[in-house]
């Protein structure tokens, strides 16, 4: 047993998780190009034939690689594999699938059937606009043949306006920032749920000392260990949930779940579902890893179908078996206290283990947007010759620790944050940009009902993130307020 389990953590390491880690690194590899046709690019009304890609040598190159600005090949990255389309899914399933699940049966309770609808129109608008992402890689030559011509989401926004790929840069830096806090306002909640002698920023402070050795992390494959064992403990509570769930049955009433919208909590519900879906920054690299880009489509469509299944699951069945009971993590709702100890310490241990990995992506940002060494970057090397870490460097990176705590205990309330950094980041880089680029991109070969769709996605997109920014700031505000009384 324990040598099977080996070889899916060595399999898993290899093409798994090593491959969703090149996103961060975009700037700095340049993706294979296969001999394969280009994901099948679906219209909205009708169906676009696609010749054999072909990488241009004349291919646009992004301005601050021409600069130098990002040339370097960091240390701990290594060669990978091209990944199958199965392999492909479980990345994209890794990152919207995440622990936030725990706060979706409240969102069915504030929301109702509306937050279901959120759940499954939120999956079909972010399928169609990663789908949509990836068009945005390709050009069509004047013999009919198409063509990569950009690599990186980074790209595909300089090309639609120089310069604009730094606001890309800072949407994904506040995206896996916003993660490592919200991991820490989520373990603290579970914590003091379970030890409630000590308060919430006692418990931060304490998840915080031990998060402090991610500082050190400088090897991607114990990032990438951290992340199977991550899964492992996400698989496990989650099968632990839906089985207690589903042993309650009998007491279910689907009349619990109620079509009252509170227009005051909606945008919140809307952008804490939108930042469980995000996943378009790493989707372009994902793709040009694939053994097969012509199957993209497919995988991306699926991937989001089984992840709506899921999450819609998951929110109705715990509020059907907790009702008005049903707190914002719903191990909390659990009433034996003994069973809810045991599964809270599962989800604190799978809130350590999900940290490291946008802890350490950001670090990798940081480090190829600012700390190369002259000219290519404003600031010096962070590593010495001999490829050891300065100390300097290392101070930098436990002061990044110290800001997650810090905003964390300046913001502890979980459902407000999340909806209110998905409001943010969450419809820029899932909703308004990638239509905005695309309809840039494409809009001279796009018949009228595929600039309408994407017109439409560009001002929904902007509805949500402005409505949602003022209700869930609105939100957040009575909180505080609420906790300060």
């Amino acid at each position: 047993m324990s040598s099977r389990l080996q070889n899916l953590q060595n399999w898993t390491n290899k093409n798994v998780f090593s491959n969703s880690l090149d996103y961060w690194n975009q700037d700095s590899h340049e993706v294979p190009s296969y001999q394969n046709a280009p994901p099948a690019q679906e219209s909205y009304g009708s169906t676009i034939a696609l010749q054999p890609i072909q990488e241009s040598p004349d291919s646009p190159k992004d301005p601050a690689r021409e600069s130098g600005g990002n040339e370097e090949v960091d240390p701990e990255a290594s060669d990978s594999e091209p990944i199958s389309a199965l392999q492909a899914a479980w990345n994209v399933t890794n990152a919207i699938q995440g622990m936030f699940i725990v706060g979706l049966p409240i969102a069915v309770k504030v929301g109702g059937w509306w937050s279901i609808g959120a759940m499954i129109g939120v999956a079909y608008i972010c399928y169609w606009t990663g789908v949509l992402l990836i068009e945005c890689l390709y050009e069509t030559t004047d013999d009919s043949k198409i063509v990569k011509v950009r690599k990186t989401y980074r790209e595909i926004a300089d090309f639609y306006k120089p310069g604009f790929g730094k606001w890309v840069l800072a949407a994904q830096l506040t995206e896996l920032l916003s993660t490592c806090i919200i991991y820490l306002v989520l373990a603290a909640d579970l914590l003091q749920s379970c030890f409630p002698s000590m308060d919430k920023a006692g418990w931060m402070m304490i998840v915080s000392a031990f998060l402090l050795s991610c500082s050190f992390l400088d090897d991607l494959q114990i990032v990438s260990r951290l992340s199977f064992f991550n899964a492992i403990s996400h698989l496990i509570v989650n099968l632990i949930m839906m089985i207690y769930c589903i042993s309650y049955i009998p007491s279910w009433s689907f009349s619990s779940v109620t079509f009252s919208l509170n227009i005051n909590t909606l945008p919140t519900i809307i952008g804490m579902v939108v930042f469980g879906y995000t996943s378009h920054i790493f989707l372009p690299n994902l793709e040009g890893n694939m053994k097969s880009p012509s199957e993209f489509n497919w995988m991306l469509k699926w991937s989001h179908i089984a992840a709506a299944i899921f999450k819609v699951s998951f929110g109705l069945f715990g509020f059907l078996t907790f009702g008005e009971l049903t707190q914002q993590e719903i191990s909390n709702s659990l009433p034996n206290q003994a069973f809810k100890i045991l599964v809270n310490l599962i989800l604190v241990v799978k809130a350590l283990l999900s940290y490291p990995l946008p802890f350490y992506a950001a670090v990798q940002l940081f480090k190829n947007n600012l700390f190369l060494g002259y000219p290519k970057t404003p600031f010096t090397s962070c590593y010495s010759p001999d490829k050891s870490l300065r100390e300097w460097a290392l101070t930098l990176r436990i002061i990044l620790v110290l800001f997650t705590l810090f905003i964390a205990l300046s913001v502890p309330y979980l459902i407000e944050l999340m909806g209110l950094i998905g409001n943010i980041t969450g419809t820029m880089l899932s909703f308004i940009w990638p239509a905005l680029f695309h309809l840039h991109i494409k809009g001279a070969k796009l018949v009228n009902i595929d600039k309408r769709f994407d017109q439409f996605i560009i001002g929904m997109g902007c509805t949500v993130c402005i409505s949602g920014v003022y209700f869930s700031t609105m939100e957040l505000v009575r909180a505080i307020n609420a906790a300060e009384s």
